[in-house]
């Protein structure tokens, strides 16, 4: 077995048209999953089970959550910014991964992969509220993964920035000489990680190569966090 197969591998992928989305379903279909998707924020309460449901039964569910970060200082953060980032990016996960473990652990098997940020793993200005969200996904991914492990269910996170994506690096940002010097001076890589590399490494952690993983967070982001 090839150390990416994902043949025969029923995948759901969240928000597919946003964030990491587009490029996961590419790279995961030429890898031969069948990837099941959507598109929709999942801020009703219901919805995350209905997409489970829809896909089951799930060998991998890939939890890609995506909201335009907000830079505002923490002493105008209010409480509807809060609760509108936590809302997308938070109350989602754990709706979605109740929904897949229970055919997961009667199965004895199955995977969960967080798209998540580096934001949560170093300090950036004006992003309080976003890096918060951010790190809860990370916290329950570590406890969840901890605990699912028995299950034979690998649970794991990719906290990634400076990942070339639609979402948080449009090509207006990319083009922006301001931003290109920002690369050289904040990211030993010097450039941005592509999205076809990130999503290999998705593909790994999402195939029988990656068994040994638990509730681990691996940082994609060209040496930004350890610079």
């Amino acid at each position: 077995m090839k150390p990416c197969d994902l043949a025969h591998k029923r995948i759901l992928i969240t928000q597919a048209d946003s964030f990491m989305g587009p490029m996961l379903c590419r790279t995961f279909a030429d890898l031969g999953a069948k990837v099941f998707t959507d598109n929709r924020p999942l801020l009703d309460p219901e919805l995350p089970a209905q997409i489970v449901r829809a896909a089951e039964p799930l060998d991998v569910l890939v939890v890609n959550l995506a909201l335009a970060a907000p830079f505002t200082p923490a002493i105008s953060a209010d409480d509807e910014e809060w609760q509108q980032v936590f809302s997308h990016l938070v109350d989602p996960l754990p709706r979605l991964v109740r929904a897949a473990l229970p055919s997961m652990i009667q199965r004895g098997a199955g995977k969960i992969l967080l798209m998540g940020s580096a934001a949560a793993l170093r300090g950036m200005k004006r992003a309080s509220t976003y890096s918060a969200a951010r790190g809860a996904q990370l916290a329950y991914i570590q406890a969840a993964g901890i605990e699912l492990a028995p299950h034979n269910i690998q649970i794991n996170a990719i906290a990634q920035n400076f990942v070339d994506n639609p979402t948080y690096f449009p090509m207006e940002i990319q083009s922006n000489p301001a931003f290109r010097e920002r690369l050289k001076r904040e990211v030993p890589l010097g450039r941005l990680v592509s999205a076809s590399e990130d999503a290999l490494f998705a593909a790994y952690l999402c195939s029988d190569a990656a068994d040994c993983f638990v509730g681990q967070v691996f940082p994609i982001c060209g040496g930004w966090v350890t610079r």
